[in-house]
Order: C-alpha cells, then sequence, then structure tokens
C-alpha cells in the first residue's frame, strides 16, 4: 500500500473500530434486533468509506486525503473541486496566513474534501438502495420498513449536506478574511461539531456541557498530532540508523518507535470512537429539529 508509519497507525485505528463496530452488530442480530438491516448497511458502508480512505479498493488514485499532517503536501495534494482549488489559491496569496496558519487552514481544506467523498459514497449506497425499491411491484411490510431505512438515510445525507455546506462557508470566509483570534476551536473535527451543535435541539446547559466536551476533545486531538510527528521523526530516524550497522543504536530506535507507533494507535483509536460518541448525540439532536 506505501504507506506511511502514520497512515498505518491511522488504519489500524479505523479497523479496530470497524471490528469493535461489528462484533456488536453480530450480537444485536442474534438477538433479532436488525430485522431492517439498517445497522448491516452501515457498516458495510463504513468499510468501503476505509478501504476507499487506504487504497484498498482496488481503484488507483482513490484514497481520500492524507491524514498525515507532518510531511509537507499542499502542493502535491488536490483538492478535487475547482471552488475550493480557487479558494485555497486565493488564501496562499493573500499575505494573510503565517506558514502555521496555512498549514492549519490545508487541514480544514482536506478535512472538507473528505467529507464531500464520505456523502458521495453514503449517495450512491442510497441511489442503489432506491432502485432496487422501485423495482418490487408487490408492496408488503418488509417494504414499508425499507421505506423507513430510506428515510433515515436520505435524513443522514440530508445531515452530511448541511455539515459541508456549512464548512464551505467557513472556509470561503477564513480565506477571505483570515483567523479569527478569538475562535473558540481550531480543530476541523471541533468546528465542525460545534457548528451543527449550535443548529440542534440542545438547551443552553446541554450546549454549555457540549462545548466543555468538545474542549477536552480537542485536547485530546492535539496530543495525538503530537504523537503523530514523534511518530514519523522516529520512523525517519529508524530508516537512517538501519543503514549505519549500528546494532545497539538500531535497537533503541526500534523501541522507541514500538511505543510511539501503540501510542498513535491507541490515540487514534480514542479519538475515532470519541467523534463518533460525539456525531451520534448531534445527529439525535439535528433529528429532533425535524420532529
Amino acid at each position: 500500500l506505501h504507506l506511511s508509519a502514520v497512515k498505518l497507525a491511522e488504519l489500524h485505528s479505523d479497523l479496530k473500530i470497524q471490528e469493535k463496530d461489528e462484533l456488536s452488530w453480530k450480537k444485536l442480530k442474534a438477538e433479532g434486533l436488525d430485522e431492517d438491516g439498517e445497522k448491516e448497511a452501515k457498516l458495510r458502508r463504513n468499510l468501503n468509506v476505509i478501504m476507499t480512505k487506504y487504497g484498498m479498493n482496488g481503484k488507483k488514485d482513490s484514497q481520500l486525503v492524507d491524514t498525515n499532517y507532518i510531511k509537507d503536501t499542499t502542493e502535491s495534494d488536490t483538492l478535487d473541486d475547482p471552488r475550493l482549488e480557487k479558494l485555497w489559491s486565493k488564501a496562499k496569496t493573500s499575505g494573510k496566513f503565517s506558514d502555521e496558519e496555512l498549514d492549519k487552514l490545508w487541514r480544514e481544506f482536506k478535512h472538507h474534501k473528505e467529507k464531500i467523498h464520505e456523502y458521495n459514497i453514503l449517495l450512491e449506497t442510497v441511489s442503489r438502495t432506491e432502485d432496487i425499491h422501485k423495482n418490487v411491484i408487490n408492496p408488503s411490510e418488509e417494504n414499508l420498513v425499507k421505506e423507513e431505512i430510506l428515510h433515515n438515510k436520505h435524513r443522514e445525507l440530508k445531515d452530511k449536506l448541511r455539515s459541508i455546506n456549512q464548512g464551505f462557508e467557513r472556509l470561503r470566509k477564513v480565506s477571505h478574511e483570515g483567523y479569527d483570534t478569538t475562535s473558540e476551536f481550531e480543530e476541523p473535527r471541533v468546528i465542525d461539531l460545534w457548528d451543527m451543535a449550535k443548529s440542534a435541539n440542545f438547551t443552553e446547559k446541554e450546549l454549555e456541557s457540549f462545548r466543555e466536551e468538545l474542549k477536552h476533545f480537542e485536547a485530546k486531538i492535539e496530543k495525538h498530532h503530537h504523537y503523530q510527528k514523534q511518530l514519523e521523526i522516529s520512523h525517519q530516524k529508524l530508516k537512517h540508523v538501519e543503514g549505519t550497522g549500528d546494532k545497539d543504536h538500531l535497537n533503541r530506535n526500534r523501541e522507541k518507535y514500538a511505543m510511539l507507533e501503540e501510542k498513535t494507535k491507541e490515540l487514534g483509536y480514542k479519538v475515532k470512537k470519541h467523534l463518533q460518541d460525539l456525531s451520534s448525540r448531534i445527529s439525535q439532536g439535528l433529528q429532533h429539529n425535524e420532529l
């Protein structure tokens, strides 16, 4: 796959979550609690996203944006959207951003690209499901259940599209005006969650509690980024030492690399599980708005 050390750690975290979700689903299925197959369909969709993200779906150039923030990929990656390319070009040449701010902005652009890709995968899944549903001749109770599944998928599409539109407006504003120094959050995923939480059916007290949890979540992400950087540096040192023939030095570097790799995997898993939980809570709040 030619993945970097950080990418491999990310893949491990994603697969660990997928495995845990599949084990939970098998237990539900054994108890007869997924009769409509909605949870199974979501698992397949998540696996499709993972395979596409890491280039394991057999298609060339199909990987999602690289979540390895260490290496400078600002020129080699493409955003696959003329509007995003135009905004990024304007931001780069505006003189309003320091190098560090440009790195942060690039992460936001890449995160936005990933959201669009995941939306398109869900849209394709819904289209296929609708085609199958239209070809059914005799209506039945089972078909009514499938209609409810479709309704839920359309609601999920609507949530994702809302997030994409909000994200694009934020990118447009930041690209033109620069970063707001009074902004509460810096991490793209946290900014997304906070924007959506403010649109959900939360009381003031619940929203304040959610804000505090997002602060802790952002600190967890920053800690994960720190270990990602250390892992990449350690990987580069290890490759260098392997060419020197110094066995003692090599063993010490291997031990440090193994420790950093395990810590990065562990933190990556915790970040993604926490993100899953927070997203689920917001989705429930948004659904209450529609009722």
